[in-house]
């Protein structure tokens, strides 16, 4: 949508880059996934403009400026490292807390509808939230103390 500016143009592309995807994951060494992604979401939209003649002269600077490109990668590679981080100390917590911290946080999930999936009493399930979201930042600030 940030490019094409059209909702059924954004969800063909969207179809497009992960065939794309697909096909052709195999041909790169990608370190990356989501900064790769990315890059190339954005260079498909950017090609579709283009090739349309549509926004010709009206692409901007920000859309093409190439030293953005360098601190969007890196911050796309930092948000990967972070996302990496916390999927990894989210598996440390114990089952009850990581239960209850991914159907809150990840499924949006209400405290009653946890209760209902869980069997535990509002009262675990608020405790193990509680817990759990403790014990996930001391995790993340052990694995960052020590890199």
């Amino acid at each position: 949508m940030k490019y094409l500016k059209n909702q059924e143009e954004a969800k063909d592309a969207v179809q497009q880059v992960f065939l794309k995807t697909i096909t052709e994951l195999h041909k790169y060494k990608v370190d990356y996934f989501k900064s790769w992604l990315y890059m190339v979401a954005k260079n498909h939209c950017l090609m579709k403009l283009r090739d349309k003649g549509k926004y010709a002269n009206e692409i901007n600077e920000r859309i093409m400026a190439t030293p953005d490109e360098a601190a969007d990668k890196n911050s796309y590679i930092e948000k990967d490292i972070e996302l990496t981080n916390l999927a990894a100390a989210l598996q440390q917590l114990n089952k009850e807390q990581r239960e209850c911290l991914t159907l809150f946080y990840l499924t949006k999930k209400s405290y009653g509808e946890i209760v209902a999936q869980t069997g535990y009493t509002l009262l675990q399930v608020k405790s193990h939230i509680q817990n759990g979201k403790r014990n996930l930042k001391i995790l993340l600030l052990k694995q960052a103390s020590i890199k």
